[in-house]
C-alpha cells in the first residue's frame, strides 16, 4: 500500500521518499512548493523522485482540507509521514501567522483525514526546539516542554498535543519525532551549513551567533531517515505501565509515542565550522554576533528511548557528514546557477 509523505519536496521529505522508493515502497508525495526558499532546489529534488515509477506527486497545501482529502480518496493510504511544515525558528518571530496555517491547521487536516480513512499509523516531525527554555542536558522525552521560545516550537508542541487527542479519541496510532539540527546533502539554503559554505567559497564572512559559544546535536539526514523509517514500522501502542498519577509525557494509555532523533554527540559550533573549513580546504572569516532572539545555546539529545524501542542509534559523525554535504554542494552548483 502507498505511504503518504507530506513535504515530499523538502529536505527531509525528499530523502525519506528516496529511501522508501529504493526499498520498493509506493510513495504518494504532497508538497505546496512554497517560496520560503529556492523553488528550483525543491523542483530538482522532485525531479529525482519522479524518475521512480513508484512515486506519485500532488501539489497540495495540507492547510487545504478539500485538496488533501482528495489525495486520500484517490489512494488506499495506510501510513502517513507528515513532514510538511513552515520551518525556521527565526523566521517564525517575524511571520507567526504562516506557522498556524501550515503547522497547526495543516496537521489537523492530516489527523482528520487519517482518522476518516482508517490509517494505521501517523508519524510526524516534531522538533528539538520544543524543549525551549530547558537547560538540563541531555534533553529527554520525559522533560517538560511548556516554555517555547518562539511560535515555531509552539506549533510543534501543538502538533504533539493534537496527536495525543486523536490517539485518545479515535485510537489513531501517532508517533512524534523530535529531530535535532538536521544537516546533509540537499539541505535548506536558510540553514547554517548551507549559508556558511556559500559564504566561505565566496570569501565572505559568516555570522557566528553567541560569539561561537553554541553547542548543537548535529544529526546527519540519513540517520534522521533511518530513525523515521524504524518508527514508521513500529506503530505506537498504548503503554501498559502508563500511570495518570505520574504521567510519562513520551507515552500514554493511548497509542502515542514521542522519540528524540539526534546524534547523541553534541558538537560545539566552532568544531562544526572547523570541519567545514577542512572539507572546503579554506578558512572562514568569522563575524561574531550576540545570541539571537528565540535561540538556545545548547541542544543535546538523549537517544536511549530510540535505541531501546526501535533498536537504532544514529552513527554518522560531523566530520563525515559535513564532507558529504560539501561534495554534494560543489557537484550541485557546478551544474546549476548559484
Amino acid at each position: 500500500m502507498p505511504i503518504l509523505v507530506t513535504g515530499a519536496a523538502g529536505f527531509i521529505g525528499f530523502h525519506l521518499c528516496l529511501r522508501l522508493l529504493k526499498n520498493h515502497h509506493e510513495v504518494v508525495g504532497v508538497d505546496n512548493l512554497n517560496d520560503y526558499y529556492d523553488i528550483a532546489l525543491k523542483k530538482a529534488r522532485l525531479a529525482l523522485l519522479e524518475s521512480h515509477s513508484g512515486f506519485r506527486f500532488y501539489k497540495v497545501d495540507i492547510a487545504n482540507a478539500e485538496a488533501l482529502t482528495s489525495v486520500f480518496e484517490h489512494h488506499d493510504i495506510t501510513e502517513v509521514v507528515n513532514l510538511a511544515a513552515q520551518a525556521g525558528v527565526r523566521y517564525s518571530i517575524e511571520n507567526p501567522d504562516s506557522y498556524i496555517d501550515a503547522n497547526v491547521t495543516g496537521f489537523l487536516n492530516i489527523l482528520k483525514a487519517s482518522t476518516a480513512h482508517q490509517v494505521k499509523h501517523v508519524v510526524y516531525a516534531s522538533s528539538s526546539s520544543v524543549y525551549g527554555a530547558n537547560t538540563k542536558q541531555p534533553l529527554t522525552e520525559t522533560d517538560h516542554t511548556d516554555h517555547p521560545l518562539a511560535i515555531y516550537p509552539a506549533s510543534k508542541k501543538m502538533n504533539e498535543l493534537m496527536a495525543h487527542a486523536y490517539a485518545s479519541l479515535y485510537q489513531l496510532p501517532c508517533t512524534g519525532l523530535r529531530y535535532f539540527t538536521v544537516y546533509g546533502p540537499w539541505g535548506r539554503p536558510d540553514m547554517a551549513l548551507f549559508k556558511f559554505t556559500k559564504a566561505i567559497l565566496a570569501s565572505e564572512p559568516i555570522d557566528v551567533y553567541n560569539n561561537g559559544e553554541m553547542v548543537r546535536d548535529f544529526t546527519y539526514v540519513d540517520d534522521i531517515v533511518e530513525g523515521t523509517i524504524r518508527a514508521l514500522k513500529h506503530p505506537a501502542q498504548p503503554d501498559p505501565n502508563w500511570n495518570s498519577d505520574t504521567p510519562n509525557p513520551a507515552a500514554s494509555y493511548a497509542p502515542y509515542r514521542i522519540y528524540n532523533i539526534g546524534n547523541g554527540n553534541p558538537t560545539p559550533l566552532m568544531d562544526y565550522i572547523k570541519a567545514l573549513e577542512e572539507a572546503l580546504g579554506k578558512k572562514a572569516t568569522l563575524n561574531m554576533m550576540p545570541m539571537q532572539q528565540g535561540d538556545i545555546p545548547t541542544t543535546a539529545a538523549d537517544t536511549k528511548l530510540l535505541e531501546h524501542d526501535l533498536g537504532y542509534k544514529p552513527a554518522i559523525n560531523v566530520t563525515e557528514g559535513v564532507k558529504r554535504f560539501v561534495e554534494w554542494y560543489q557537484d550541485y552548483f557546478s551544474d546549476n546557477t548559484n
